[in-house]
């Protein structure tokens, strides 16, 4: 297969698996989408899902948040890893958030990125699930499994989100960074398969014997 054909095949496939794309960070406007997605780093979707609830009982809005103790926030996201840090986040993001944008979440890159404990692939989850604008977030997930089926050879995730946008195009970017998260948990994982194991590694190289590698700066 050429790396066109096996971009085609992989589009085809997982639209097949996953015909319906869910967010898996539960939330209910793109303020809580965006303290999740800081939550989430180093941390999986459930263990984010199970501690958010207590946290936006006390303060779902950016003023209400801004008004809380890091200690305070500190001790509710404490199960989700690199508490003190992302406690501080939250807090000083949501200051921003009511100072400079009268309490709403940006709709730029720009502006997301300029907010503490977001960086452009936190910029790129809330530009295409909270307001559905072209992004293909790319993390080491996705880098993994896009240097397995051989779409990319960039040693980092800035690269192969390059490259990922130039073999799709733009309208379909956002369920297929979804869909290869699904596919990546369930059948691609980074223990359960080394690119010769899972039907989309076995499809794309079927006569690949050597586990892959990924690359990572």
């Amino acid at each position: 297969m050429t790396k066109k054909e096996r971009a085609d095949y992989i589009s085809r496939r997982l639209d097949e698996l996953y015909p319906e794309q869910p967010i898996p960070l539960d939330h209910k406007d793109p303020y809580t989408l965006l303290v999740s997605v800081v939550l989430s780093a180093q941390c999986t979707d459930v263990r984010v899902n199970k501690t958010t609830p207590a946290l936006f009982a006390l303060a779902d809005k950016p003023s209400a948040m801004a008004m809380l103790s890091v200690e305070t926030i500190d001790s509710i996201v404490r199960p989700c890893g690199l508490s003190p840090r992302k406690a501080t986040a939250i807090r000083d993001l949501s200051a921003i958030l009511v100072n400079k944008h009268e309490g709403e979440v940006p709709q730029s890159f720009e502006e997301l990125e300029a907010l503490p404990g977001v960086g452009h692939k936190t910029a790129s989850v809330i530009m295409t699930q909270a307001f559905g604008h072209a992004a293909f977030p790319v993390d080491t997930h996705i880098h993994r499994l896009a240097q397995r089926w051989g779409l990319t050879s960039g040693k980092n995730v800035s690269v192969t989100e390059t490259d990922l946008k130039k073999l799709f195009v733009k309208e379909n970017w956002h369920r297929l960074h979804l869909q290869i998260i699904f596919y990546g948990r369930e059948y691609c994982t980074a223990r359960g398969c080394d690119g010769t194991v899972c039907e989309i590694c076995r499809t794309c190289y079927p006569k690949r014997r050597k586990p892959v590698q990924t690359k990572k700066s």
